[in-house]
């Protein structure tokens, strides 16, 4: 993997760059869609790439170690050949899973053993084969094997599974150089940062983490409930410490002005389920705020659902359609909101790049921060 810095903001420290894999080149800032089980839920492939155009998208390690299991996914040449995916893929390593399974698993210091939430069986996971099953996974961005601790959490209980996590890294980078790759090209790890809000432990793991020198980093354990205040200023102190040459990867954020004010302290990539998750129940984000559709004032409210054209569905379908097949419970609402919703993250880091590039960043942030805080 190389990592070029193309700009960096003169206002803020917001930065441009590419990230070139054997799968393609990624722009940098980026939101990578969420793939869970090897589909980004209600998209063809054919409409995530023509109309959404990510560079990456990221997949699940527990979802898909559970269904379809990794001898599927080496029968059929990996993922990117299972679900026909020709350009970048990242999967996390499944800490974040086993953390939501708070009252099905155990964690030690071999592993967290776990109950499937599919049948109840149990399975353990392991820095070891957690790296073992990304390698069969076949993912151009594989993620280091972490506990992810919850929002609020007692200051001693994050300083020992932040402790647990960094001996966690060393197993995992152990074990990588004796398990060469499954396919015919090469997989970058990054290590997590973790140490929930507090300052001391967050410099404590970023300087950890930069030290082990991998080619890329991410910042885990945010985006689990604390303020937005909170997780700006824990990724403001990660990012001073983490290496500059090496892309930063802040988990599982966020709302839309979560990631242009993260953008802002440094961030180069994000990933979220909100877009999806949010469009299924209605919700849009749109350049000047958000929309509840199924509200009754957009019944016969025939505007395009977006005036910016971002996707296809934006102007082929008018705000009263769309209502009306959410109020009837049609998959094909969904589906359109959905389109909507990915097509607009990726134009808004896609935006932010430009901005980035052309110097005003800082300007262009606080006016689109500004703007999206509507409820329309």
């Amino acid at each position: 993997m190389k990592f070029t810095r193309v700009a960096n903001d003169k206002q803020t420290k917001a930065r441009a760059g590419s990230i070139t894999t054997d799968h393609g080149t990624i722009e940098t800032p980026i939101f990578m869609p969420v793939g869970t089980v090897a589909s980004v839920k209600g998209v063809h492939q054919r409409e995530l790439k023509n109309d959404i155009n990510p560079d990456i998208i990221l997949g699940n390690t527990y979802h898909l170690y559970l269904r379809p299991q990794t001898p599927i996914l080496e029968q059929a040449g990996g993922l990117h050949k299972f679900m026909n995916w020709d350009r970048n893929i990242l999967t996390d390593s499944g800490g974040y899973q086993v953390y939501s399974l708070s009252s099905n698993r155990k964690i030690k210091e071999e592993g967290v053993k776990f109950k499937s939430h599919i049948d109840g069986s149990y399975h353990v996971f392991t820095p070891e084969n957690v790296m073992e099953v990304q390698r069969s996974i076949g993912a151009d961005i594989i993620m280091a094997f972490d506990e992810c601790t919850p929002y609020p959490c007692d200051y001693h209980y994050a300083k020992r599974s932040m402790h647990m996590t960094h001996r966690w890294l060393e197993r995992c980078l152990t074990h990588l150089k004796k398990t060469p790759f499954t396919y015919d090209y090469e997989q970058t790890f990054f290590p997590i940062v973790q140490g929930s809000t507090y300052k001391d432990l967050r410099q404590q793991s970023a300087e950890y983490i930069a030290n082990a020198g991998a080619e890329g980093n991410a910042i885990g354990g945010l985006s689990v409930g604390e303020p937005a205040e909170e997780m700006y200023a824990m990724t403001d102190v990660v990012c001073s410490i983490l290496p500059e040459d090496k892309p930063r990867y802040l988990m599982g954020v966020g709302t839309p002005i979560n990631i242009l004010e993260n953008i802002a302290l440094g961030v180069d990539m994000f990933d979220c389920v909100m877009p999806t998750r949010n469009a299924r129940n209605g919700m849009l984000f749109t350049a000047h705020g958000s929309i509840n559709i199924k509200n009754l004032k957009w019944a016969n409210d025939f505007s395009p659902i977006d005036e910016m054209g971002i996707t296809f569905v934006d102007t082929e379908y008018s705000k009263a359609y769309l209502r009306h097949l959410f109020t009837v419970n049609e998959l094909l609402g969904k589906q359109i909101a959905t389109i909507h919703n990915l097509g607009f993250y990726l134009w808004l880091t896609r935006e932010a790049r430009k901005h980035i590039i052309a110097g005003d960043f800082g300007t262009w942030k606080d006016k689109m921060v500004k703007q999206m805080d509507n409820r329309l």
